[in-house]
């Protein structure tokens, strides 16, 4: 099964940061204009015209993905994302994967908490053929039980693969301590039993009741012009269902109080997370929080963990933090990996530097030097024409306007000192942090 990294959905929702390169289209520098296009029925899309190379980028996302599965389902979003391509219209699984191998056409299909996902890559030559084959798998899927036998099984394995991943292990159970009660708690790709339990049934229902038009969000970069992506946009999308059923999922509020729970693990060296409350991605203050956090934790070897954890002390293999908003709920989190026997030091030093950057702040030269390779690096985030369209999606979906590209910069360079010390004191919160550590870590217990 070929699925998105998530980590590339948080990356693209906090900072519109594209990881990877594949095709160099577009040149640090160069201006992207990005253009509304409506079909004859009314379908949007926002698209970057590029003619440069004869390769066309489609992504799209359906409001709505994990989080809605039905009780005793989790994993039904997940599941569909690995069937759609597995099979549709007249063409079983091996001939659908076949004709797209053929034809040198990507697609594939991804599910997180809040949106279910695709991406359709395709030579310009073959688009005819590349857009009926998207068309089949999101309006016909064939779901045959052969196919959902095999995908479950495989699911099932990474499963039980996962269950033996000291990280994968830490991080759910660091989001189910903080959502008891909701369904953010619960792992996108369910359980060994909710995957057992999910039937064709269910899978036919999911994608009618959630994949239509009126929860549609587009992103296309490539060499297709305006009027012609109009039209397509009928042709693929026009026979969903209008209307999807109606959601209400409550806003969640992270159960923060400065826990710590330990789970053993017979492993050399102990994978931590940590978490505290964050900021929603439309909280005004949430591009001076991007900011303090690329200084505490998100800016790599110059971050101030790295340097304190790792650079000065030699505590940790890796440590780094990120903001992770979602629709209900932000949440601030981190991880670390270090020696069993380091794992007390650590969490000790992590917890000091926290406090310090919430006390005092940062100082006037060290919030330059963030905003100068922030802004200094933003250009290269559009390098590959995929990464554009997907952040032409994200763009949508957090209502942030077809300007906005434009207005990023500014946004970040008007930031003062003020604004972001006001930032950290408000925001860190280190006697609230809730800490998972896997592995057999000396010094450290479980907190009630």
């Amino acid at each position: 099964m070929k699925f998105f990294n998530l980590m590339l959905f948080f990356s693209f929702i906090v900072g519109l940061w594209p990881c990877g390169v594949a095709e160099a289209n577009h040149k640090p520098g160069h201006k992207i204009n990005v253009v509304k296009v409506l079909s004859p029925s009314g379908i949007e899309a926002w698209l970057v015209s590029d003619h440069l190379n004869p390769i066309i980028n489609m992504h799209f996302a359906f409001r709505g993905g994990a989080a809605l599965d039905p009780d005793g389902k989790e994993g039904l979003a997940y599941m569909v994302s690995g069937l759609l391509d597995e099979g549709a219209g007249d063409l079983d699984s091996q001939s659908f994967q076949r004709r797209l191998e053929d034809l040198s056409i990507v697609l594939r299909f991804d599910a997180n908490r809040d949106t279910f996902r695709g991406r359709l890559k395709t030579l310009s030559k073959n688009r005819d053929q590349a857009f009926t084959m998207l068309r089949a798998a999101i309006v016909q899927p064939r779901f045959d039980e052969k196919t959902i036998y095999r995908i479950r099984s495989q699911i099932l394995a990474g499963l039980r693969r996962s269950s033996q991943v000291p990280e994968t292990v830490a991080s759910l159970t660091l989001v189910k301590d903080l959502f008891p009660n909701h369904p953010y708690g619960r792992s996108v790709k369910g359980t060994t039993k909710s995957i057992k339990a999910i039937t064709r049934t269910d899978l036919k229902v999911f994608k009618h009741e959630r994949l239509a038009r009126d929860n549609l969000i587009i992103g296309v970069v490539g060499d297709i012009k305006p009027d012609e992506l109009g039209r397509r946009l009928d042709q693929i999308f026009l026979d969903l269902p209008a209307t999807s059923k109606a959601t209400n999922i409550k806003e969640a509020q992270p159960q923060i109080s400065g826990r710590t729970k330990v789970i053993q693990m017979a492993v050399p060296q102990s994978a931590i997370v940590f978490a505290q409350k964050g900021l929603k991605r439309v909280d005004p203050d949430f591009y001076k929080a991007y900011v303090l956090n690329h200084i505490l934790g998100g800016g790599g070897f110059t971050s101030r963990l790295y340097n304190e954890i790792r650079e000065k002390r030699g505590l940790a293999y890796s440590i780094g933090s990120y903001l992770y908003p979602r629709r209900h709920a932000g949440l601030l989190q981190g991880y670390g990996g270090t020696a069993n026997k380091r794992v007390g030091e650590t969490l000790t030093v992590l917890k000091k530097e926290w406090r310090l950057m919430a006390n005092k702040g940062v100082d006037a030269k060290t919030l330059i030097d963030a905003k100068t390779y922030l802004i200094g690096s933003y250009p290269l985030r559009f390098t590959s024409s995929g990464n554009i369209a997907a952040i032409l999606v994200s763009m949508q979906l957090e209502d942030l306007g077809i300007n906005f590209l434009d207005q990023r910069n500014s946004i970040i360079s008007n930031i003062s000192l003020e604004d972001i010390n006001a930032t950290a004191k408000k925001l860190l919160d280190p006697d609230n942090l809730v800490i998972v550590v896997v592995g057999t870590p000396e010094g450290v217990t479980s907190t009630p």
